[in-house]
């Protein structure tokens, strides 16, 4: 198993103090795994059991790993945020009381960035074969605010990705190309269900890649 290191993760702790967000959930996965999945940023779910893709979203994506002969043991999985984003908002209980609520949100440029050392340092450690974009905030990380998952996926693409310059503090292309498999965030049929046809095709799309590249 991969673990980033424990001055990594306190780095992106405190790179990420005072932005409205909780916990900090690391990736998970062997070394050489047969594909990377990048996701936006963890959720409820993932803050509480510290692991990534767990609730609804990740018996989706557990789904979609069995359809191309493949279990959580043998990806690597991590997201563009560590830590869950979050914004208030109102509830109503079923007795009719109102009460406050975190619920999910996008995470900011500033908070990428915050987090942009991690996920470097994972893919430069790593080296996957293929990464695979989960929805556009993985994707746009990895290949530029440009990229939509609607027009792009489904097609791996061979490409420098984004890295992080501290120094001159912006994103540069990285000097090796990686191939980069861009599809659906797996909550995106649940709000979106016609996208389910997409993504599966998607799906048996990579499977076949991968075998191609055995």
């Amino acid at each position: 198993m991969y673990k980033i290191s424990e001055e990594l993760a306190a780095l992106g702790k405190k790179r990420i103090e005072g932005f409205p967000v909780e916990g900090f959930v690391r990736g998970s996965g062997p070394r050489n795994p047969a594909l990377m999945l990048v996701g936006e940023a963890p959720g409820e779910n993932e803050v509480q059991t510290g692991i990534p893709f767990t609730g609804r979203a990740g018996k989706e994506l557990m789904a979609s790993l069995a359809s191309i002969g493949l279990a959580r043991e043998d990806v690597y999985i991590t997201s563009a945020v560590r830590s869950r984003p979050y914004k208030w908002g109102q509830k109503k209980e079923r007795n009719g009381e109102i009460t406050e609520r975190k619920y999910n949100r996008a995470p900011t440029k500033k908070e990428i960035i915050a987090h942009a050392p991690i996920l470097d340092t994972e893919i430069q450690d790593i080296h996957p074969p293929i990464i695979v974009t989960l929805g556009n905030i993985g994707l746009q990380r990895l290949i530029g605010p440009q990229a939509k998952v609607t027009q792009l996926h489904g097609v791996l693409i061979e490409t420098p990705i984004l890295v992080w310059n501290e120094e001159a503090q912006n994103f540069e292309p990285s000097r090796r190309h990686y191939h980069v498999f861009p599809t659906f965030h797996p909550a995106s049929v649940f709000y979106n269900p016609p996208v389910r046809a997409l993504k599966e095709d998607d799906w048996l799309r990579l499977g076949d890649l991968l075998h191609l590249k055995k």
